[in-house]
């Protein structure tokens, strides 16, 4: 446990959903208007290496809900798209927000769940309504309730923007104008909810001395970007630089499920300029939810909450807008989708701080636990950040990450491990990938097979492989016999039978 002086502090989660980090102001963004979050990270600490276990939503609130990686809680596919992978975790399994419950903690949890199917965040100790799915479900009762009683109009959409499929059919909804005030707005009704609650928490904090943790995540900015006018029009296309993978992209030495699935997001069957314009628009909808964060920044001040209160902001994943010509996130593990933002401050941390230590989404239960004063460890994945956020040295953080990728619309198993210079990502299926971040930022060369970093590959693949079998993570038998991992100390066939492999493990 950290030596972090912990009087339960009350934890404020705030998350958004398939956000880029270079949105926001903080991470060089010089057009979107983010002051909410920008605020943030001068007051707290702002990671520049944050990295999510796995590019897809389930799958990475699993990990957050449990501090377990993906291969471990085995919550692996978003049930909408769900391929045959169990749909809720298993019975027993150990979550933060129980362990808060049975310390004291009020729990509420408002807006995206979608970290199982059958068991909501109801079921999980979390106060708040069950808002199921994956897009804001704009037909939800309490959500309708709130519209008539302030007089606010329905849901309704126009100016639809999609592309068209392979099959000819109409793709995918990417964006659309929506015909409501901002103050009718998904976004700003899951706000006002969070202020009530903080409100009736600060009430109970103060009458019989009740922590809280209370989350509030967001279904935006996910596509399609559905905004009223004021924020669909926010920001001049004209000043959006398209990503230089949009047009350097050729798939060339790359796994065809890459160019598959830039055809499934139609990309190439609009012009530039409309993916110039949506990005505009992600953009804008990302100044929608910071003003939404705002409010409820605001409501924790007036409360006299932020001497006693963290605060997170994170995303569950990345998205590509037009990156890699592609949109969503999905089977290509680039850093549009692995890395986000990762901003946190807690009472007594260093202001303005930032770090570059390998950190992410999954540490983010250890560090919850710790700020309750219960035991990090309980998060088996995770490791508490509070350390970082007193501004310790990180001489004993990895200088490494590894995620994984388990499918979405199909299965499709992937590996990867990140430094500070290269990446490796293992396609069992497919063509391998190696990308030096250094000559290539933008990761548009595979190099794996190219002569002059065998070596790098090599020793990658070994590294790879010697992490996965520390962690129980069995995709390590693929590489067993695939790659030269060195050499092998268990019987490959799982036999039990192998007198030569028997052997050499009593001698090792």
């Amino acid at each position: 446990m950290s030596s972090w002086p912990s009087d339960r502090r009350n934890i404020l989660f705030l998350m958004t959903d398939q956000h880029r980090p270079d949105t926001l102001g903080c991470y060089g963004n010089e057009v979107t208007p983010t002051p909410a979050l920008d605020e943030l990270a001068s007051t707290g600490t702002r990671f520049d290496s944050w990295y999510t276990p796995t590019a897809i939503c389930t799958p990475s609130r699993a990990s957050l809900l449990t501090g377990q990686a993906p291969f471990r809680h085995k919550l692996l596919a978003n049930h909408e798209r769900n391929v045959g992978y169990i749909e809720d975790l298993a019975p027993g399994t150990f979550t933060f927000s129980e362990a808060l419950r049975d310390a004291g903690y009020n729990c509420g949890l408002f807006g995206k769940w979608h970290t199982g199917y059958e068991r909501n965040a109801g079921s999980y100790g979390f106060d708040g309504p069950d808002l199921p799915g994956w897009h804001n479900p704009v037909e939800h009762p309490d959500y309708v309730a709130y519209l008539e009683k302030n007089g606010l109009p329905g849901y309704s959409v126009h100016d639809h923007i999609r592309g068209t499929l392979p099959n000819g059919g109409p793709g995918n909804l990417l964006a659309a104008r929506l015909n409501q005030p901002v103050e009718a707005t998904f976004e700003y009704y899951l706000a006002t909810r969070a202020i009530e609650t903080l409100e009736d928490y600060a009430a109970s904090r103060a009458e019989e001395g009740k922590p809280f943790f209370l989350q509030l995540n967001f279904f935006g900015p996910h596509l399609p970007y559905i905004l009223p006018d004021e924020f669909f029009d926010l920001v001049d296309p004209a000043s959006v630089e398209l990503p230089a993978s949009f047009a350097g992209e050729t798939f060339e030495g790359k796994p065809p499920v890459q160019r598959n699935y830039s055809a499934h997001w139609t990309v190439d069957t609009m012009p530039a300029e409309v993916t110039r314009k949506l990005i505009a628009v992600y953009w804008g909808y990302v100044a929608l939810i910071d003003q939404q964060i705002a409010r409820v920044t605001a409501a924790l001040d007036r409360l006299g909450l932020n001497e006693s209160t963290a605060v997170f902001f994170t995303s569950d994943h990345g998205e590509f807008t037009g990156a890699h010509r592609l949109h969503d996130k999905g089977p290509a593990m680039y850093e549009d989708i692995y890395r986000t933002a990762g901003i946190v401050r807690v009472p007594g941390g260093v202001p303005g701080q930032v770090r570059a230590e390998f950190v992410g989404l999954l540490d983010c239960t250890a560090t919850i636990l710790d700020l309750a004063g219960l035991d990090p460890a309980l998060a088996v994945d995770s490791r508490s950040l509070l350390p970082l956020l007193a501004g310790d040295g990180g001489e004993e953080w990895p200088e490494e990450m590894v995620c994984e990728f388990h499918g979405h619309h199909f299965p499709y198993p992937q590996r990867m491990l990140r430094t500070r210079r290269y990446k490796l990502v293992v396609n069992p299926e497919s063509v391998n990938e190696l990308y030096d971040l250094e000559t290539d930022p933008d990761e548009l060369h595979n190099a794996y097979l190219d002569p002059a970093v065998r070596e790098v590959r090599n020793r990658f693949l070994a590294r790879l492989y010697e992490l996965l079998r520390e962690r129980g993570d069995n995709f390590y038998h693929w590489m067993t016999s695939m790659y030269e991992v060195g050499s092998v100390s268990y019987d490959p066939t799982m036999s039990g039978l192998d007198e030569s492999t028997y052997a050499r493990e009593l001698t090792d």
